[in-house]
């Protein structure tokens, strides 16, 4: 796994799903705000007049010369909540980003996410 602050080094290679499809360019990193470690991916996806952001786990994630290959199906990454190309993710909007990989988001009002 790569390191959150290279991040600058890999913005804009292909993200591609467990079979090798394209889903779309790294846009950015997310990491876990009590580990600081790399937790989600926001790979931009869409159409060119329809871009948008959608968020893909890295957990099982591995990286190439020129791709970062994630352990999850295309369709299931494209269904994902997703957000505007210059939007935020919201505290609001962040469980429901865990829920649709089926991952525990656990309790509290702290913030899960960051993004890097």
């Amino acid at each position: 796994m790569f390191e959150a602050e290279n991040i600058r080094d890999w913005r804009d290679h292909d993200v591609v799903d467990v079979e090798g499809s394209k889903i779309g360019s790294l846009e950015s990193i997310y990491v876990d705000t009590a580990s600081d470690a790399p937790a989600f991916a926001a790979v931009t996806v869409g159409l060119p007049t329809r871009r948008r952001l959608t968020f893909v786990p890295l957990s099982g994630a591995s990286v190439s010369p020129s791709y970062l290959k994630v352990a999850w199906p295309k369709q299931l990454v494209k269904d994902a909540p997703s957000i505007d190309t210059d939007g935020e993710l919201l505290a609001e909007q962040e469980k429901a980003v865990f829920d649709h990989y089926k991952i525990d988001y656990g309790t509290g009002a702290t913030r899960r996410l960051a993004r890097r």
